[in-house]
């Protein structure tokens, strides 16, 4: 089995990428992987089923959104992983910010409550913050908030849509939080 990051965007796949994508047997992957790597495709795909993971055959070339290794499908499945280029990379680059100085989060999927508390370790470390939300439950407003609780006043800066036509930056303040326009996007606190 072969993990495979696409990137955050079509325009961000991989030479290696693309090469497994190519060759592969049988692909499986999220509906927005497969789309990223639709005109590379050459065998039947799947949507994943993220209950049946254990069901992947060992010959399936997995397509994973970004980076596999950045709270994707590279720590949940055995096999080679292809790294691809990740929202976080792009955001650092966007945002023109060392990556040895910004600690990723995830709260995408998580427990809010032991999110809020990982970001507070973090930020008491003066860490810069990349965080992958979990849009409809944990997005800008909900990690102002959460901040401003504990005392921190911050620059707070959404990126939609990394890697697209249409993306977006939007600066803000933990007192005035930048809101989105979509789902598909990540944050950074400075």
């Amino acid at each position: 089995m072969k993990i495979v990051g696409v990137g955050a965007s079509n325009k961000m796949l991989t030479e290696e990428a693309i090469s497994a994508i190519k060759s592969a047997p049988v692909i499986y992957g999220s509906k927005r992987a497969i789309t990223i790597a639709s005109s590379h495709i050459q065998s039947e795909t799947h949507e994943i089923d993220f209950k049946h993971l254990d069901e992947i055959p060992d010959d399936a070339v997995v397509l994973s959104t970004g980076d596999p290794m950045l709270s994707g499908l590279g720590t949940l499945l055995k096999g080679e992983v292809i790294p691809g280029i990740s929202s976080l990379q792009l955001a650092c680059a966007r945002l023109k910010i060392d990556l040895t100085s910004i600690t990723p989060i995830t709260a995408h999927g998580r427990d809010i409550e032991e999110s809020k508390k990982i970001i507070l370790d973090e930020i008491t470390r003066k860490k810069q913050l990349f965080i992958l939300p979990d849009p409809k439950k944990f997005g800008p407003i909900e990690i102002s908030e959460t901040l401003l609780k504990a005392g921190y006043e911050r620059p707070i800066t959404v990126l939609e849509n990394l890697g697209y036509e249409n993306e977006r930056i939007i600066h803000g303040t933990t007192k005035n939080p930048p809101e989105p326009k979509t789902l598909l996007y990540v944050i950074v606190v400075e």
